[in-house]
């Protein structure tokens, strides 16, 4: 077989390489549902996941606005939905962590962007598993339908908090939404991790084995390394969260004793004895600390590709950001403990734990200065991906210098169950990671759908979610400092915190205007797809594969024309070089003697 590469060089592709490529190729689908519904191409797929997850936080910003309103207008009886009662409250806190969590910081950047991008930015026509890619995107989609239901059922939602700790989660009598809605909860969450699991096989799988020639792992893209190690952090953690709510199911439904020890309900003796709540947030936790670098991870491998992009400069430091990738998903795994510096675990493990958080801002660091050493001395083109992941970089530095303060036991038992632990992972987690998810939609829109987004539009969603992040969650950290708990759905009832209240309003409006300029970004998604600007195969003057390929990409990424690799994806202001950038497909630049 023989393709066509820059220089216009014939390559005979070996064997397997063939063999490959034929196992893979299936034919462009005909009908609407094969190709739009059922569909095995992971273009297709990757935007059902966005789409997914673009539905999943609209709702979760949704039960937001609904706890703001609760926490400063306490009686407001709204339309529709009446008064929130503080159990009512206790459900939103649950639906609205869960809901942001599982199905927009871990479905959009994963997949979505990884499912679209990560095969053509390897050269390969589809993912190794075209079915086993479609029933994961299904498995998900069935997860969120089962979350939504917990609304609708007898008893509501329930209110044991996104963690679900036990017993409060493992007892059907426990209280409010402990019934049916929190066995939909648990079964919505395996259902996901089962879905999960199938995406990170394919992942992994894609790109061991099917990266086009010439590319060597340390020539993929920094985005490919983060949705690479990302999924390698899913497949291990999720199967803990899988097995973990099994057998809470079973503590709750079938008699077990996991997590239930011998205690007293409502008055009533249990007849389960010997389980322990430390063991479910254990297992929750050795899942639940890596679920931040699985949210967090693709961005990084973003930011890093926009900041060399826009500032048309080399990457500074590739395999240091490479190692830091590789360092930060082992680490990732041996500092779950220091979220549960408040159950009474031995001062020795709580130092171990400590050590470890402390280690894991090593990696960090190196990408945050090596960012910054990208940026410095760069011809810097402020377009709006390169706004948000300069913005994204920001957030993430931002909610970082907390994290030193939650890693010291003797600090984090002051702040642990005040606002101050909101504040910290809403930065560094939440909001960063939806400033890469914004940041990819505007950098890969004109690849996806052939038109560009308006710039202008792009400029004020910016700076009303970049403002606004900050008037938000920078005053929760001086309310978590005097004290104010999390998870009161009230504070009129306690005197010291009367003086708080203006901030809490504050933060409230700061709310209601940021969510308002999301809209912005909403009206310029749909209306750039059928109106937006015609754009050109490479608009941004990239180097990586996607940019090589038509716009948007035929059904096999390449149309038959298998990409040969020459050069890394940062070759940017290469002596020699025709034009400030070098694709990865064009012929090796000799150097000058």
């Amino acid at each position: 077989m023989v393709s066509g590469t820059g220089g216009g060089e014939a390559i005979t592709m070996s064997t397997h390489d063939s063999a490959a490529l034929e196992a893979h190729a299936h034919a462009a689908p005909q009908g609407f549902i094969r190709k739009w519904v059922f569909s095995l191409d992971h273009k297709v797929i990757g935007l059902q996941y966005y789409f997914l997850a673009l539905v999943a936080v609209f709702v979760g910003m949704f039960l937001s606005l609904l706890m703001r309103i609760h926490l400063i207008w306490p009686t407001l009886a709204l339309p529709v939905l009446g008064d929130i009662k503080p159990e009512t409250y206790l459900t939103l806190v649950t639906m609205h962590g869960t809901i942001m969590v599982f199905f927009v910081l871990t479905t959009a950047p994963q997949g979505g962007f990884g499912n679209y991008f990560l095969p053509i930015q390897i050269g390969a026509p589809d993912m190794a598993f075209p079915v086993l890619n479609m029933l994961s995107f299904w498995t998900t989609f069935l997860g969120f339908v089962v979350m939504i239901a917990a609304f609708f059922v007898a008893g509501g939602a329930p209110l044991h908090g996104w963690t679900g700790y036990a017993p409060l989660s493992a007892i059907q009598s426990a209280g409010p939404g402990e019934g049916l809605g929190a066995d939909l909860w648990i079964t919505s969450i395996a259902i996901f991790c089962l879905g999960a699991l199938m995406g990170a096989l394919n992942f992994i799988t894609t790109t061991l084995d099917m990266r086009a020639k010439g590319m060597t792992m340390m020539r993929m893209p920094l985005t490919v390394w983060a949705w690479f190690v990302t999924a390698i952090l899913g497949l291990l953690a999720f199967g803990v969260l899988l097995s973990a709510g099994i057998l809470l199911l079973m503590d709750r439904n079938l008699g077990t004793s996991f997590f239930v020890p011998l205690t007293t309900i409502n008055g009533q003796l249990t007849g389960h004895k010997g389980g322990s709540p430390l063991l479910w947030q254990h297992l929750f936790w050795f899942f639940g600390h890596p679920e931040v670098y699985i949210a967090i991870l693709p961005a990084m491998g973003m930011c890093s590709q926009l900041l060399s992009v826009f500032s048309r400069k080399p990457i500074f430091g590739y395999k240091a950001m490479v190692y830091a990738i590789l360092a930060i998903g082992f680490l990732g795994f041996m500092v779950w403990g220091h979220h549960m510096f408040m159950s009474g675990m031995s001062p020795y493990t709580a130092f171990a734990f400590s050590i470890m958080t402390m280690g894991i801002g090593v990696p960090s660091a190196i990408k945050t200065f090596n960012w910054l050493g990208t940026i410095m001395h760069g011809r810097i083109r402020f377009s709006s991906p390169m706004l948000f992941a300069i913005g994204f970089v920001s957030l993430f530095v931002t909610g970082g210098i907390s994290g030193p303060f939650l890693a010291q036991p003797v600090l984090d038992i002051q702040l642990h169950d005040t606002y101050f632990v909101p504040a910290h992972f809403h930065l560094i987690m939440g909001v960063a990671s939806i400033f890469g998810i914004f940041a990819a939609t505007y950098y890969w829109f004109p690849k996806m759908f052939g038109r560009m987004m308006s710039e202008s539009l792009a400029r004020w969603h910016f700076w009303f979610s970049f403002i606004g992040t900050y008037a938000i969650f920078m005053p929760m950290h001086y309310l978590g400092m005097a004290g104010m708990p999390r998870r009161y759905s009230q504070m009129t009832e306690v005197a010291y915190l009367h003086d708080l209240i203006p901030l809490q309003k504050f933060i409230t409006y700061a709310a209601f205007v940021t969510i308002a300029g999301q809209l912005i970004f909403v009206v310029n998604l749909f209306w750039s797809m059928f109106k937006g600007k015609k754009a050109i195969d490479n608009p941004w003057e990239a180097t990586t594969l996607e940019w090589t390929t038509a716009t948007p990409p035929p059904h096999d990424n390449f149309g038959g024309n298998t990409p040969v690799v020459h050069n890394g994806p940062y070759e940017y202001n290469v002596p020699g070089a025709p034009r400030d950038f070098v694709m990865q497909t064009d012929p090796e630049i000799e150097p000058a003697h």
